[in-house]
């Protein structure tokens, strides 16, 4: 089964302004003029907690960079409003979706995106402050998920969805223009609990046995990763460990689930899906690229 690379639309975003990279989950920003500003600290704090300070730089650090004024105080845009039409089948698919934005998996993910300079659509509960966190790096949209002409609309442009979370895919019924699901799964966590912590978790296995289910269904490539435990640990500071069964007794970092659904949008399963496990282990991968065409080639798990 071949891999593919994702278009580089969905990953690339050209700006006229400079944008934040990533290095090892530091941080560094270069403006123009040649001048480079890098953030740092003699306590060091994960790549969540840089890139959220950078972002939450307010209106100031907006206009360094270029970037437009807030929304109106109702979150609402002129271009959002001017129509509601028929969307055509050959549009430009260039964005992600991130589902549950303003989860804290949702903002990691979204985070790490902003990082890869990608186009992000964000589905939210509460839009003015998903604005308010994220600028207008990000598409901030409010709506029922179980709509259908909402999630039509919401799926404008949309080429790649990634779920942080169970529930979201439980209700969807078209995955019409997609080109890849990405799919962050606890089920391995879920299955192998026991006692209270089972009956405490049922809910969440249901849901994430329906999402795993709707996307191996659905004909849309998919990538499903099936983590251990998270914890709210450093990321990009412990290697991983790929061993079938790993995720019904290990663990993963929040920061480095987040960063495994972002770079799986990498690699494409065409004409079918992966699925493997992933905890924080002892091996160290520095091109996941190529980790995810091995574990694609070797047929997942």
């Amino acid at each position: 089964m071949a891999a593919a690379l994702l278009p580089s639309p969905l990953l690339h975003r050209n700006r006229q302004n400079p944008s934040p990279t990533l290095t090892s989950y530091g941080f560094s920003t270069t403006p123009t003029r040649g001048l480079l500003i890098r953030c740092s600290a003699k306590k060091k704090i994960g790549f969540f907690d840089q890139i959220l300070d950078y972002i939450e730089g307010g209106p100031k650090l907006r206009k360094w960079y270029g970037a437009p004024e807030l929304l109106p105080k109702d979150g609402s845009s002129a271009a959002e409003e001017a129509d509601d039409a028929e969307f055509a089948d050959d549009e430009v698919r260039d964005a992600v979706l991130v589902a549950d934005g303003d989860s804290e998996l949702g903002q990691m993910v979204i985070l790490q995106l902003i990082v890869k300079r990608a186009r992000v659509k964000a589905l939210v509960k509460d839009k003015r402050a998903a604005m308010e966190a994220f600028g207008t790096y990000v598409e901030s949209i409010v709506g029922d998920v179980n709509s259908k002409p909402f999630l039509r609309k919401a799926l404008r442009d949309v080429g790649a969805i990634i779920s942080p979370n169970e529930g979201f895919f439980a209700s969807f019924e078209s995955f019409k223009g997609i080109k890849h699901i990405v799919l962050l799964s606890q089920l391995s966590v879920y299955s192998s609990s026991s006692g209270i912590q089972s009956l405490m978790t049922s809910n969440a296995r249901k849901l994430a046995e329906q999402d795993e289910s709707t996307v191996k269904n659905s004909g849309v490539p998919h990538t499903i990763i099936r983590v251990g435990a998270l914890q709210n640990t450093s990321g990009g500071a412990q290697g991983f460990s790929f061993d079938k069964g790993c995720a019904e007794k290990g663990s993963l970092s929040k920061e480095d689930a987040a960063f495994i659904c972002v770079e799986a949008l990498q690699v494409i399963p065409q004409g079918g899906g992966l699925v493997f496990e992933v905890v924080n282990g002892g091996e160290k991968v520095s091109d996941w690229k190529d980790c995810l065409t091995r574990l694609l080639e070797g047929g997942g798990q």
